[in-house]
């Protein structure tokens, strides 16, 4: 599975409060990206890109939810499986 995939399950299972504070916090890092982009110390500019897409993958997330097509993912608890007892 790529880390794309990882990180969109990743948001999908997050709830709406938790999501506006990636929002935030992922706005504020694209901000202070592209002022490190004119005093010329950012290094990669594809990090600008990545925030952008993580920031569309947010927004269109709360946009499913408010339109009712997505719903919070809940996180099913993996069983343990049962051990077969050898008869004697």
């Amino acid at each position: 599975m790529s880390k794309q995939l990882t990180n969109l399950e990743q948001l999908r299972d997050l709830p709406d409060e938790e999501l506006k504070q990636a929002l935030v916090r992922n706005r504020d890092e694209l901000f202070r990206l592209h002022l490190g982009q004119y005093t010329n110390q950012v290094t990669s500019t594809a990090t600008l890109t990545t925030k952008r897409r993580d920031i569309a993958r947010i927004l269109t997330i709360l946009r499913a939810r408010e339109l009712g097509t997505e719903s919070q993912a809940i996180k099913k608890a993996k069983k343990a499986p049962k051990s077969k007892k050898a008869k004697s």
